[in-house]
């Protein structure tokens, strides 16, 4: 406790009023000396008492806390501070400090920490230290110690210094890295469309000069192509989508001996696929009410180039014009069944039956079209079950179901089977009914009237049913193809309303993208959606129930995590990742390959540790900036405006700050006091100038 003194004014009048005061006694001084009054600087001496006594001229006393200086250390723990040794030299450093400060009296040491940053992350050290000042009183701030690797993401940030900044980096001069850097990586790309990535390895730091490493790239986690590829160079990759929806391409070269980090190794890119046009090719084997309906579903689709045909000859027409000439234009048929059938994405017969317009051998390349991956969709009209039929032709190999030559001509409301129920051409399709289902379950749509019986094809699915349990449409996988058939060619109800009508748009819609494989609509699949760090992996399946999902980490960590059911052929769950990068998934049948923030996250960008981001905050507070390999430095007090660091060593202002915790002040003299002093001096002006009138004149000798 120390007790210090001052002399402070508290004056009794507004200062104007003491001034008005003081120049008038000013002026009556100058007029007694003026007069030749030999008490004038008594008059003068009385007016300044009392001048001074209205300044109220008093004694502060103080009592005093002093109060310790703070030295404010921030220790980055970023996720690149735990790269080599860096961990080890940033507590060596700190105990160093702590040790030092521990010597001094009145100094306290005041530890900050940065964690590392969550997602892609990076350095926010002066966000850290802006709040630790925060919690600091200014005046006792002595000094601020910074550990780092000098990497810092946020130097815009850095708020205003009450002492010098000192930095000290850690790593090694030795220390190399290499990094794997992508550029122009697009969201989506065009199926079919070359797009180029530009790609670079580049190695920071003490490197070993390199000039040829290794390169490998992967798709959605399938075998890995290897290539030999310069170091420092920007190389252009042409690319190819191989499917359509999310590619996942990673790029990696191996880690090399003595580097810092693999972590940026690797670069991951997510890229959609999608179709530039779905080419359609229709042909109507004759004019019909739900001919309209697929014209306008196709082309009410902004990315679907059709080609619809109608054959106008009816059955019964027989006046021997020859078929050719019916047609308003030429039937291009060697055109669109040789010569161009693998452009079209999708061909849909719409009750379409055999008159010699189209023979066997186009109907075989139609079939082995399916077989190397193309789409056939049949909408069955009578035609279907009678000798003319499509399906009694080198296309009825391919077919989902076989004709028993019966036609059902009765009302009936369609149905999903148990399979419909999870197949993702049909889940959900009761909710687009016009009202709510009957107590049996039916949906509430309205009635078709036509049903074509048929025998459904064993690899076949039936996914709607018709009177009876009968299969209405049914879907296949042949080959790397894919065929569906609607066994009815009155979906155009729906489309008309009538009895309320249906999800005609909808069912047809989705049927045609299944057939043209679209990755959304695969009834067998394993995916993950990410939102933050958590991953929601669905699995759908038509199976009645789904096996675990094994996550596996990029550090090769195993997670086995188990799906809840959440709707007929739909299971899913929730699961946090432990960190940025890419994730495989597997059930044993199914693959996917997910990526969590980038492969290499911000703070493996730069990983080699440097002062040159922190040296003109260090130099602006006239601080030190000194590598912990080179030794840890001392400390030494340096006034305030002084330089604070030198070889070995750090400074330190000591701000001799105190706590305040007691006050008194007292007059310098009592009021009486000043007017006894201003009395004696004008009852002495009065005497001296008195005394000298009352003597008498000198007598003239």
């Amino acid at each position: 406790m120390t007790v210090a003194e001052r002399l402070i004014l508290d004056p009794l009048l507004p200062w104007p009023w003491i001034g008005v005061i003081a120049v008038l006694a000013t002026l009556a001084a100058g007029l007694a000396l003026w007069r030749g009054l030999r008490g004038w600087w008594l008059r003068a001496l009385a007016a300044a008492s009392l001048t001074l006594a209205l300044l109220g001229p008093a004694i502060e006393e103080e009592r005093r806390q002093p109060l310790t200086d703070i030295v404010l250390a921030v220790v980055d723990e970023s996720a690149s501070q735990r790269l080599g040794d860096r961990p080890a030299q940033s507590e060596a450093a700190l105990e160093a400090l702590r040790a030092e400060i521990a010597q001094r009296p009145g100094t306290e040491l005041r530890v900050a920490r940065l964690p590392d940053a969550e997602g892609e992350g990076g350095t926010f050290l002066m966000r850290a230290l802006a709040e630790a000042l925060a919690a600091e009183p200014p005046g006792r701030i002595a000094a601020v110690v910074l550990i780092t690797d000098g990497q810092v993401h946020d130097m815009s940030a850095l708020p205003a210094l009450p002492a010098p900044l000192h930095a000290l980096i850690t790593g090694r001069a030795d220390d190399w890295d290499r990094r794997l850097i992508l550029r122009n990586a697009p969201a989506f790309a065009i199926l079919g469309e070359e797009i180029t990535l530009t790609l670079r390895i580049e190695d920071q730091g003490a490197a070993p000069g390199a000039e040829l490493v290794p390169l490998t790239i992967a798709v959605d986690g399938g075998e890995p192509l290897h290539f030999e590829v310069p170091v420092g160079r920007d190389m252009d990759l042409p690319l190819v989508l191989p499917h359509g929806g999310m590619n996942t391409l990673r790029f990696e070269t191996p880690p090399a001996p003595g580097e810092l980090t693999d972590r940026n190794n690797a670069a991951i890119v997510q890229i959609n696929g999608v179709r530039d046009r779905l080419r359609v090719l229709l042909v109507s084997g004759e004019p019909h009410p739900g001919e309209r309906t697929w014209r306008n579903l196709l082309k009410s689709d902004a990315s679907v180039d059709l080609v619809h045909f109608t054959i106008l000859r009816p059955p019964e027409k027989q006046d021997g014009v020859p078929v050719d000439e019916l047609s308003l234009i030429a039937f291009p048929t060697r055109e669109l069944f040789v010569e161009r059938l693998e452009d079209f994405d999708l061909v849909i017969f719409d009750r379409y039956r055999r008159r010699g317009i189209l023979p066997n051998e186009y109907l075989q390349n139609v079939a082995d079209y399916v077989m190397r991956g193309g789409a056939v969709l049949v909408s069955a009209g009578p035609e279907y079950g009678g000798v003319e039929s499509v399906y009694r032709s080198p296309l009825g190999a391919v077919l989902p179901g076989a004709p028993t030559a019966r036609v059902l001509e009765e009302g009936y409301v369609p149905r999903l089977s148990g399979t419909g129920e999870r197949h993702p051409v049909t889940e959900g399709l009761p909710a687009f009914a016009p009202r709510p289902p009957a107590e049996d379950g039916t949906p509430g749509w309205g009635r078709w009237f036509r049903l074509v019986e048929v025998i459904p094809d064993p690899r076949a699915q039936v996914v709607m049913e018709g009177p009876q349990g009968r299969p209405l449409l049914l879907l296949s996988h042949v080959g790397e193809g894919r065929t569906a058939l609607l066994a009815s060619d009155h979906a155009w109800l729906w489309d008309r309303g009538f009895e309320g009508g249906g999800p005609q748009l909808e069912l047809l819609r989705r049927l045609a993208h299944w057939l043209m494989k679209e990755p959304e609509l695969e009834e067998e699949a394993l995916w993950a959606e990410v939102q933050g760090q958590t991953l929601r992996i669905i699995r759908r399946t038509l199976a009645d129930e789904a096996g675990p999902v094994t996550v596996t980490a990029p550090d090769g960590t195993e997670t086995v995590l188990t799906l809840d059911p959440v709707s007929p052929g739909r299971y899913e769950t929730q699961w946090t990742a432990p960190e940025t990068g890419l994730y495989r998934l597997t059930d044993g049948e199914h693959d996917a390959v997910v990526a969590i923030g980038p492969a290499a996250p911000r703070e493996f960008e730069a990983t080699i540790a440097t002062g040159d981001i922190l040296a003109p905050a260090v130099e602006q507070t006239r601080g030190g900036l000194l590598r912990i390999e080179d030794g840890l430095p001392d400390l030494r007090e340096v006034r305030e405006g002084r330089p604070a660091a030198g070889r070995g060593w750090i400074g330190l202002i000591p701000r001799e700050a105190h706590l305040v915790t007691d006050l008194r002040i007292s007059p310098l003299l009592p009021a009486w006091a000043w007017l006894l002093i201003a009395s004696i001096l004008i009852l002495g002006a009065w005497l001296r100038e008195g005394r000298r009138q009352g003597r008498p004149p000198a007598r003239a000798s």
